[in-house]
């Protein structure tokens, strides 16, 4: 049996998921279709962020322990926001654009996952930016995200 590293592990470590959500919110505060959603966010933002997606990825348990977060809470942080899906693709490609300026793994597998889980996460966005209260409750676990039908990396 291989020993297949979870998406944390292949995509390299917390500084990469750091580097890539803040060069990433860069962009978005300076875009203008995203810019207005995002001009208030909290200076602590893009930190949990990254930690969120690290954490989905199989990183370590930062967003529930250090950020006191849950998928509630991040769930809860889209309600009412009423997300288009405009905003939805400008996200999307800011991420993936950003993504490939910072190097991050670009294998086939490893992006079959990325873009799968940011597909899955932004358009749970968008459908619960149009509630008006949280549908999850807070004992829900976190995702976890994994290599799905590809398995795992693509190794010679």
């Amino acid at each position: 049996m291989k020993n297949i590293p979870t998406l944390y592990e292949w995509a390299g470590d917390m500084k990469t998921f750091e580097t890539l959500f803040s060069k990433f919110y860069e962009k978005v505060l300076n875009d203008e279709i995203l810019g207005e959603v995002f001009k208030n966010m909290s200076p602590d933002h893009v930190e949990h962020v990254a930690h969120f997606v690290a954490e989905v990825f199989g990183g370590e348990k930062l967003y529930t322990s250090n950020d006191d977060g849950s998928h509630a809470k991040m769930i809860g942080k889209h309600i009412g926001k009423m997300l288009t899906e405009e905003m939805r693709q400008r996200w999307v490609h800011l991420l993936l654009q950003t993504s490939d300026e910072i190097g991050l793994k670009s294998d086939p597998e490893f992006r079959s996952a990325f873009v799968g889980y940011i597909e899955w996460g932004t358009r749970l966005a968008v459908i619960n930016s149009q509630l008006t209260e949280n549908p999850i409750d807070s004992n829900e676990p976190m995702p976890k995200w994994d290599w799905g039908a590809t398995g795992g990396p693509y190794i010679n």
